[in-house]
């Protein structure tokens, strides 16, 4: 049965890959055609690297990671199945009010930044024109809600996403979802692979943001780019590029997030409704964070 299901993967996987190499020439258009033909002497020359990379490269990416991401859960989900935990033992307030509320309007800002940025990726593909226009804007809107959040999120839990050597163990193990069993996991309050999202979403989100902006705002005039040695048309280039290598990243993390939420842990979403986790979810696969509350008789 495993077999059937790892062909199965890589059946899908080779298909994605077949059709991402075939699509290159209609996917990944240049959705910022007026700053690739112009490549002045002096400038970073990154015209012809900006073309190729978003031309094929980056398409075939994007569409590895919108099918291929979700393929390798199912596989997960088909072989290993979600991890089920008692409800019948005591609940442990792990979130507050605020946390809930930062965490759900970043939530909601990536369920619409995610979709648009692909439509935006492959907007020839879906014929260019008003709705990938209208894709275009609500990414924007969106990523106002989301720079709202970005920096109480960063700072309250700051601490806590600090690396640990717990880290190192749960990575060893993969957090233990390669297996049924109810083991301990090595974790704190939160896991190797949360803190993994979080520095991706804060850090890697505020990079996305300004790179954005400087994209949405192509005729911005700011004399310190001068003064760095750069030309408006290098930071327009450079900030696509880096636009694009952190959003496959945050595309796949945030698929990652919610499968393991709402699919892989059966009621782990409901802590971020009503701020409480089950006791055993915590005891398993948060250890570490579990004895510090026993021993600190907060259990």
């Amino acid at each position: 049965m495993m077999k059937k299901y790892i062909l199965l993967l890589l059946f899908v996987l080779a298909s994605v890959a077949i059709a991402a190499d075939e699509s290159s020439a209609i996917f990944g258009k240049d959705i910022i055609p007026n700053i690739l033909a112009y490549d002045k002497a002096g400038s970073l020359h990154l015209g012809k690297w900006f073309t190729l990379l978003q031309g094929k490269y980056f398409s075939i990416a994007f569409l590895a990671i919108a099918f291929g991401v979700p393929a390798v859960f199912l596989v997960h989900y088909l072989i290993i199945g979600p991890m089920i935990f008692s409800h019948d033992r005591k609940k442990i307030h792990v979130f507050t009010i605020f946390h809930r509320f930062i965490h759900w309007l970043a939530g909601f800002s990536f369920i619409v930044l995610i979709p648009t940025g692909f439509v935006m990726v492959f907007g020839t593909f879906f014929g260019g024109g008003e709705f990938v226009r209208v894709c275009k804007e609500l990414h924007a809107i969106s990523t106002v809600f989301f720079a709202i959040s970005v920096l109480p999120m960063l700072f309250m839990w700051l601490k806590e996403m600090l690396p640990t050597s717990d880290d190192i163990k749960w990575l060893m193990i993969l957090g233990g979802y390669l297996n049924k069993r109810k083991d301990p996991i090595p974790a704190g309050k939160f896991n190797a692979g949360q803190k993994m999202w979080f520095w991706t979403c804060t850090f890697g989100g505020i990079i996305m943001i300004i790179t954005g902006a400087i994209m949405y705002f192509q005729d911005f005039k700011l004399d310190i780019i001068a003064s760095l040695g750069l030309s408006q048309i290098d930071l327009l280039r450079a900030s696509a590029i880096v636009h694009n290598v952190l959003g496959m990243a945050v595309a796949a993390l945030f698929m990652t997030h919610v499968y393991m939420s709402v699919f892989a842990i059966k009621g782990a979403i409901h802590s971020m409704i009503t701020g409480y986790k089950e006791e055993e979810e915590v005891e398993i696969l948060h250890s570490t964070y579990y004895k510090k509350l026993k021993e600190k008789k907060e259990i």
